[in-house]
């Protein structure tokens, strides 16, 4: 790494390490965002650098200083322009989403996104070898910036990614176009209908970038392409078979039925929006470019991207929490107490988060069944064997107890009744080390009856997790009187660690997210019993957007849980909730427990529900007898404060259970519905079928 292309810049740029800015630095030059230096060889570096921000995201004020800087260019052009980012985590995440919150109308939207387009076109058209230097995330925007350049030049380990239908989008900075022209077309159209992030190695192959370098040979490449000795790459050479029309007319048939068998085009419009566009106008990307405009307006100014934005900054205010003071040590090694179902995969994910874990049962079959659990989670992660082999190492056997002296943070998930839990309490208490988390996975238990007996009841805290661990992001943190601040500090921040959502719930019966799904549950079993047909109860509910309806998920969330926390909730809330039927108990003393005893309420093969093909259909109040109980409940953890606010509220039913992320979470959906409508509602149900809809006091 020497010559002349090292101006004072680059120079400086080694000192500083491989993305030549200091974080914290403050920017030289006229502009807040970016930074623009020329070297000895004439070639200019463009740093972009988004102030106050971790992350670099393509805000309205970044694209208007970036317009100011091509004038620069356009006046004095150098040999090259390449561009990079200042941050050195990512290059580019994506546009500034809290923006759009701002844009009320399509018109507006469509003014906004035509200037931003203008600006970008004029770093298309720059009359010198551009090159985009790319070193983590370039997502959204931060692709489509990049794709604006001649050359891609990627450091390994980057990402690349197009997740805008995540917000119920598509790419809006020229992305429709200019990527099914540069790779095949059918791949670039599956990035942007699955919004799934592409490695580097992949991201070469597909022809995304034109180099693959580690950092310390950027600089060469940079000088290949300012001396012409790095050939662009042409067009992907299907592009020109998907101008044809009936050609893309058949493939965007199956793209359509594909799509719509993942997200319901009713509820989800933006994959059908783009299959649209590309049928429409994929003749060329320039047509592309003139018409994705006005489809992305109309997806933003939708219902469902409204609600999908606050889905992701209901994800942000629950990320956020885990953020707690410099002065809080991380947890660097835990120690599970069970290897049941919950138990061995809360171990093996954090196993697989980096942390050293010990993992103790009785039964040690039940710990190999555990580490078997988490090798094929690395497996269907793609994990390379050594990686694999990292995981496993960090995930210890534990026969009798040795790991509880040497955790941050223990944890137990035995069985959930109270005699079980005091028991293992009484063992493990006097084995913590100084400052270690005593942590229960209980999932309706207060904490005030689970202290009981303890000498240092200020260590104890609710970790709640859900199941399935590896795809639930919720965690349920769960306070109480004698819990102290560092204590709910430190288990907030572990909850981060893991790469999961902590929300803070009061110590009540099924603290949130149980309290409200329990109705819902026991309401779709009511049915059952007289009559209606398990799948088209499920049915009901996929239509109204639930990830999978009640009867399969009780299965999931095994009968006897069900049935412990409705005993346990009806027992201490008095709240009317009817009993079980007896064959329900009967199927769950007989040991079918759904999901993981092969048999519930359905037979289960090789892991899926053996249902139906065609159920008769539901009667028509069905609907509100699943939906208006489990909203009932949410209103009554407002009222009770379980819950701090309806934003926590929603984040924690989305990311908890899946409720139906495109209306926004289940107060977001009262409040469209009406609070009185509701009310009402639940009154004439009450009257129908008993005292369990009796409306709660906080919808009048």
């Amino acid at each position: 790494m020497t010559g002349p292309v090292f101006s004072a810049l680059q120079a400086r740029a080694l000192e500083l390490g491989p993305f030549g800015y200091e974080p914290g630095q403050d920017s030289s030059g006229p502009w807040k965002h970016w930074q623009l230096k020329r070297d000895d060889e004439g070639i200019a570096w463009l740093l972009l650098n988004k102030a106050d921000s971790s992350v670099n995201v393509i805000s309205a004020e970044v694209l208007e200083e970036l317009s100011q800087v091509l004038n620069e260019l356009e006046a004095d052009l150098p040999k090259a322009l390449v561009l990079r980012s200042g941050k050195t985590g990512s290059f580019c995440v994506g546009a500034d989403i809290k923006e759009f919150r701002h844009l009320h109308s399509e018109t507006e939207v469509k003014d906004k996104l035509s200037h931003a387009h203008a600006v970008v076109n004029r770093l298309v058209d720059l009359r010198c070898p551009t090159v985009a230097v790319i070193h983590g995330a370039a997502l959204g925007g931060g692709l489509e910036l990049a794709l604006c350049c001649d050359y891609r030049i990627a450091v390994k380990g980057a990402t690349f990614g197009t997740p805008e239908v995540l917000l119920g989008l598509h790419p809006g900075l020229g992305g429709t176009g200019r990527l099914v022209d540069l790779i095949s077309p059918v791949q670039a159209m599956t990035m942007m209908l699955t919004g799934k992030n592409t490695r580097d190695k992949k991201a070469k192959a597909l022809g995304l970038v034109d180099a693959l370098v580690q950092e310390r040979h950027v600089a060469n490449a940079v000088r290949a392409v300012a001396d012409g000795k790095l050939s662009r790459r042409k067009n992907h050479w299907t592009a020109k078979l998907f101008r044809i029309d009936p050609v893309r007319r058949y493939v965007g048939k199956k793209m359509r039925s594909q799509a719509a068998s993942k997200a319901p085009p009713e509820h989800y419009p933006a994959p059908n929006a783009l299959i649209e566009l590309w049928e429409r106008h994929g003749r060329s990307g320039k047509d592309l470019l003139r018409h994705e405009v006005s489809s992305f307006a109309r997806l933003l100014t939708s219902e469902t991207s409204r609600n999908l934005v606050r889905v992701f900054f209901l994800r942000e205010q629950l990320k956020g929490l885990s953020s707690v003071s410099d002065d809080i040590p991380p947890v660097k090694q835990v120690h599970v107490i069970g290897a049941g179902a919950m138990g061995g995969d809360i171990a093996g994910w954090c196993a697989i988060q980096g942390l050293r874990v010990t993992l103790f049962d009785t039964q040690p079959e039940m710990i190999a069944k555990a580490i078997g659990k988490t090798a094929d989670l690395c497996r269907k992660k793609r994990f390379s064997s050594a990686d694999t082999r990292e995981v496993l190492d960090r995930l210890i056997p534990d026969f009798t107890h040795q790991g509880i002296g040497q955790a941050d943070l223990v944890l137990e998930a035995v069985p959930e009744k109270l005699e079980i839990k005091h028991k293992v309490f009484a063992e493990v208490e006097p084995q913590l080390k100084e400052g270690a988390i005593l942590a229960s996975n209980t999932s309706s238990i207060p904490l005030e009856q689970l202290q009981e007996g303890l000498k240092q009841p200020e260590r104890l805290v609710g970790v709640h997790f859900f199941n399935p661990v590896a795809q639930m992001q919720l965690v349920e943190v769960v306070k109480h009187s004698a819990l102290n601040d560092h204590t709910y500090d430190r288990a907030r921040q572990f909850v981060g660690q893991i790469s999961r959502l902590p929300c803070p719930v009061s110590s009540a019966p099924g603290f949130l997210v149980n309290r409200a799904l329990t109705p819902y549950l026991i309401e779709a079993i009511m049915m059952l019993d007289e009559g209606v047909k398990a799948e088209s109860i499920d049915r009901v509910a996929l239509d109204f957007g639930m990830p999978m309806g009640p009867i399969e998920l009780a299965d999931q969330v095994g009968l006897d849980i069900c049935l412990g926390v409705a005993d346990m909730l009806r027992e201490r809330l008095d709240n009317d909730l009817p009993e079980a039927p007896q064959w329900f108990r009967d199927k769950v003393e007989q040991g079918k427990l759904g999901k993981k005893t092969g048999e519930g309420l359905y037979l289960w093969d090789k892991g899926k529900p053996k249902k139906q093909g065609q159920a008769p259909r539901a009667p028509e109040e069905t609907l509100d007898r699943l939906i208006l109980p489990m909203l009932n409940a949410c209103m009554a953890c407002l009222s009770e404060k379980v819950v701090e606010d309806e934003e926590l509220l929603d984040g924690a039913m989305i990311f908890g259970t899946g409720f139906a992320p495109f209306r926004g979470g289940p107060m977001k959906y009262a409040h469209e519905r009406g609070f009185g409508d509701i009310h009402q509602r639940l009154q004439q149900l009450a009257q129908l079928h008993g005292e369990r809809f009796n409306p709660d006091a906080g919808w009048s």
